[in-house]
């Protein structure tokens, strides 16, 4: 299941193409540890509302927007099998029976600023990531993959008590075969996911839940670096303390199924083009007036390589290490702790460029409206909201010039809004109390790594 986004990542460790440097070497491993250190701004760290009034209690006066001072330090270590080009320059060399990947990393914030933002200092804001992949036979007709995931995000509450945010644990593992027969024009995945996902606060428990994934994707190619594409999934997602929850939580089944095309057009020109159909199929039986997510999804994403792309593994996953010029729309939906669900329209555009092999330049920015349902309360048939419109704008920048192979000085700049003309009913105090759903942030960090 997905849900609105929390604290972001460093700009190095979303992309390993960053992330990992010259590696080094280990038996039949290569080993790429790494350091940062950032100081930084946080405009609005609870993403509160500035929008004014006795009864707002996500603004002022009662909770004003609070901008703070951050320093982040964040350890990582990578992992991979050997590739071929680091085997004693022997690329001919036979691919292995298991290739191995596995990444670790960690994020510790010192925060400076007034005393609310001072308090949420401590163990409690530490996010973290670890994941592992084995594949078993890869570049075989049949090949089986395992894999299994750590993540903490770090979300905090818009009252800024750090006693109550909504920071998460999700841990989540999974196995898939993929099929690949003859001269792999054809490969075919089928596998399964399961997610368990765990909020700190005990007050807050009723939005643990769990998600059994079961996805297949197919490729057929018909031109060497194009292809046709499908990929679909079914989903089992269940709250375990809904009845609990103030909000109404529902378990849900959703489907997705989606055919298109993916691939190289000419050296310096690649489409995505995807489109299909999902649902959300929530359990209405304790409320029927429950809406559902029953629309066409898709992605259309046109990419220009400014320079020819020398070829690929896949078709969809086209040279990774490439400067280009991308510009793509999807839709789709994902599951909410507020409405149960929401729908999402966002276009987007992407510029990522490597300078000689020193600098590093990643621009990406977006537009989209979120669209939820009526919102419900606990064991309420009557809708405390109508379905209501926000519209999500980002931008982001991550810049770092590399003065050797392992030393970089880099800088993180990230902007988001979200505009709404939507207050929802907040309960407690003041009688009439209301969440007002506009915030705006600007994050702004200047950082050190070495890495390998």
């Amino acid at each position: 299941m997905s849900w609105e986004s929390s604290a972001h990542a460093q700009g190095w460790l979303g992309d390993r193409k960053y992330a990992e440097g010259i590696g080094i070497k280990a038996g039949d491993l290569e080993l790429h540890p790494g350091l940062g250190g950032e100081v930084g701004f946080d405009s609005n760290w609870f993403k509160r509302t500035s929008v004014e009034g006795p009864n707002i209690v996500n603004g002022a006066p009662q909770a004003p927007v609070v901008a703070g001072g951050i320093f982040r330090i964040t350890p990582s270590l990578y992992i991979k099998t050997l590739g071929a080009e680091r085997k004693e320059g022997d690329v001919a060399a036979e691919p292995p029976k298991v290739d191995f990947r596995a990444g670790l990393s960690a994020t510790y914030r010192a925060f400076l600023g007034g005393s609310e933002i001072v308090d949420q200092n401590g163990a409690k804001n530490i996010s973290a990531d670890l994941d592992a992949a084995v594949i078993i036979l890869p570049k075989k007709p049949f090949s089986v993959g395992i894999n299994a995931r750590y993540n903490r995000l770090i979300n905090p509450n818009a009252t800024g008590n750090p006693d109550a945010s909504f920071n998460r644990n999700n841990l989540g593992a999974g196995i898939d075969v993929t099929w690949t027969p003859g001269g792999g024009t054809l490969d075919w995945k089928l596998g399964y996911m399961g997610q368990l996902q765990l909020l700190d606060t005990p007050t807050l428990s009723p939005f643990d839940n769990v998600s059994h994934n079961i996805f297949t994707r197919g490729n057929w190619r018909f031109r060497p670096k194009t292809a046709f594409i499908y990929d679909g999934s079914f989903a089992f997602n269940s709250y375990t303390m809904a009845d609990k929850a103030f909000n109404a939580l529902t378990d849900s089944t959703p489907l997705r199924s989606k055919l298109g095309i993916s691939g190289l057009i000419s050296p310096r020109f690649s489409l995505l083009a995807m489109v299909g159909y999902g649902g959300s199929f929530m359990n209405t039986t304790a409320n029927p007036q429950l809406q559902q997510y029953n629309s066409v999804i898709g992605q259309l994403e046109a990419k220009f390589f400014l320079t020819a792309n020398p070829g690929a593994d896949a078709p969809s996953a086209a040279t990774l290490s490439i400067s280009s010029i991308s510009i793509g729309y999807n839709r789709d939906f994902a599951g909410s702790f507020l409405g149960t669900y929401y729908g999402s329209d966002r276009g987007y555009a992407k510029f990522a460029y490597f300078f000689g092999g020193r600098a590093i330049v990643a621009l990406e920015g977006g537009v989209g409206a979120l669209e939820y349902p009526n919102i419900f309360k606990n064991g309420d048939p009557n809708p405390i909201s109508a379905p209501f419109t926000n519209i999500g704008v980002d931008a982001s920048l991550f810049g770092e010039y590399r003065f050797s192979n392992t030393l970089g000085l880099n800088t993180t700049l990230r902007y988001t809004q979200e505009i709404s003309s939507t207050q929802l009913p907040a309960g407690g105090v003041p009688a009439g109390a209301l969440y007002d759903m506009n915030y705006h942030r600007f994050e702004a960090y200047l950082g050190f790594r070495w890495f390998m």
